[in-house]
């Protein structure tokens, strides 16, 4: 097969022979535990809210397939492609999510949906790979052009960004974005000083958060003072790891599922820690580890700025969500309502991811010539890097 794949010039054969297969796979595995873990969990709360016990199967099948299709899709773009896909994409989402301040859902106090037929879209899981992207192509091309304000446009986006989730409000997202900005400019080359300024500026925006938004206090005195207020859905998740044990109560056995009224979403690592085991939760972490590590270590090899650049801020998101579920679902941080990439139900966070994990591969397919912004093996342009203000 891998010589007749040699000996095939298709453009699938091409992109077979270049893209990180490894990767690949392992978007395969997550697809198959978000698959597997919505047969176990969704029925239950499909009941308890009155609809059919296959609705949210169903309908995450169509959202799975769909995001397999779009991680394939991406994954074939030109770097030239994907600049223009994400400034397109970055522009619709920014006007997608500043029309939910006007005509959003309203959820818990939040407007971050808009109601569209069969489902609902949260605008704002776009933003993260495409603002990631954009804000990757300014700082490059202001390395190119001596007089671009690359840093200058980057920022004012950035605080587009900021007031819009502020608005909604949406102070998990906007932690993310922020910490994948950080990441993109210090990668840049932006001085340790400055660097340092920014985590300073984050640490003062969470009291600022605490301190204005009572739902960000709640969350927060319930992870510092456990004896204080309601802690069921912790308690009832770390309960369940504990009845799961090593190798789980089996498919189907678990109880968490009907307790938690987020046990397809936001706690699914909880039902998959009481039905198959620590053994499992410990493979599915290493599997989104596999993911962010081989990225990282394929930029050791890379000389393209905006590869480099693109492709940290890319798994940096994607890291970041999976251990914010997964941190939360185990208290180790206070509790926000993010989704595990690939597995926990939602349309929205599927396509996100899918957008997001297609153009790192192809951000990292190996390129044979120099038309496709990979020039071969030399030093990594944060290695090299130099302090800039």
């Amino acid at each position: 097969m891998a010589a007749l794949s040699r000996i095939n010039t298709s453009p699938m054969a091409r992109w077979w022979r270049n893209v990180d297969r490894v990767t690949l796979i392992c978007v395969g595995i997550l697809i198959g535990f978000g698959y597997i873990l919505m047969l176990a969990a969704s029925p239950a709360v499909a009941v308890r809210i009155g609809a059919s016990r296959d609705m949210f199967i169903f309908k995450q099948v169509c959202f799975l397939l769909l995001a397999a299709a779009i991680v394939i899709g991406t994954s074939l773009l030109s770097i030239r492609t994907i600049k223009v896909v994400g400034a397109v994409g970055f522009v619709l989402g920014i006007m997608a999510t500043a029309l939910t301040l006007v005509h959003g859902i309203e959820i818990k106090g939040a407007r971050r949906w808009i109601a569209l037929p069969m489902m609902s879209v949260q605008p704002s899981e776009f933003l993260k790979p495409f603002f990631a992207v954009v804000t990757a192509w300014l700082l490059t091309e202001r390395q190119k052009r001596k007089f671009f304000p690359g840093m200058l446009i980057a920022l004012g986006l950035f605080g587009i960004v900021l007031l819009l989730l502020k608005s909604q409000p949406d102070i998990g997202m906007l932690s993310v974005i922020t910490t994948v900005f950080i990441t993109q400019l210090f990668v840049d080359g932006l001085s340790l000083f400055l660097v340092a300024g920014g985590v300073g500026c984050m640490i003062a925006a969470f009291i600022g958060a605490y301190a204005v938004f009572p739902h960000v206090r709640s969350r927060v005195e319930r992870f510092l003072h456990p004896e204080v207020g309601d802690h069921y859905q912790i308690d009832t998740a770390l309960r369940a790891f504990g009845n799961g044990g090593l190798l789980g109560r089996g498919p189907g056995e678990g109880r968490v599922k009907d307790l938690l009224p987020d046990a397809h979403a936001d706690f699914v690592f909880a039902v998959a820690g009481e039905e198959f085991g620590m053994i499992v939760c410990m493979f599915i972490i290493g599997v989104f580890a596999v993911i962010v590590i081989r990225a990282l270590l394929k930029l050791l090899r890379e000389n393209d700025p905006f590869i480099v650049i693109a492709t940290t801020g890319l798994v940096t998101g994607f890291g970041l969500q999976a251990f914010v579920n997964m941190g939360s679902t185990l208290h180790l941080i206070p509790t926000k309502g993010m989704t595990l990439p690939f597995i926990s139900y939602g349309g929205s966070s599927a396509m996100s991811v899918a957008l997001t994990i297609g153009m790192v591969l192809a951000l990292t397919r190996t390129r044979v010539n120099t038309n496709d912004s990979q020039f071969g093996p030399s030093t990594p342009a944060f290695l090299n890097r130099r302090a800039r203000p």
